[in-house]
């Protein structure tokens, strides 16, 4: 699962964090692009010294770029990292997005709550932290299945803790 509990080096907090799925490794990439490179070049050597490779070969290279730029955005999107804190008496959710841009959001561990949408949302079962007059997404980007898990998991560790 792409997300993950861990102790934190205070005794009372725990962590949770959640990231996007990355199937492809910079090794992949290279495999990829080299693979492409290799095999749409291999049919030009034909033409290599006549007129035609002119006409052909800024659209394979055109096809490169295209294959090489949309990887490479595929994989930016992918940088998101959530972290959520929980204390005794204090939730704290960090979002980093891609761009760098940072989200906090802070609650009492006392009135915070998981809530899931089975439809209605921008994803099916959707999960969402509420509290302190705010209602806040977590793991948008995870599939259907662990976002039922990361809910259950949540609703566990958000019960009030007793006095």
């Amino acid at each position: 699962m792409p997300y993950d509990w861990t102790k934190t080096d205070s005794p009372d907090a725990q962590e949770l964090q959640l990231w996007p799925h990355q199937s492809m490794t910079p090794g992949g990439f290279a495999i990829v692009m080299g693979a492409t490179l290799g095999l749409m070049f291999v049919p030009l050597l034909s033409i290599v010294g006549t007129v035609l490779i002119w006409g052909i070969l800024p659209f394979a290279l055109i096809a490169i770029w295209g294959l090489w730029f949309g990887l490479r955005r595929s994989n930016r999107n992918a940088q998101v990292l959530e972290i959520l804190t929980l204390t005794d008496t204090h939730v704290h959710l960090v979002r980093q997005n891609p761009k760098g841009e940072r989200k906090e959001w802070d609650c009492n561990r006392y009135w915070a709550t998981a809530e899931m949408y089975p439809s209605g949302g921008p994803v099916p079962h959707y999960v969402t932290l509420r509290g302190g007059g705010r209602e806040v997404e977590i793991g948008a980007f995870l599939s259907e299945d662990e976002r039922k898990a990361l809910y259950e998991d949540l609703k566990r560790v958000l019960r009030p803790i007793a006095a």
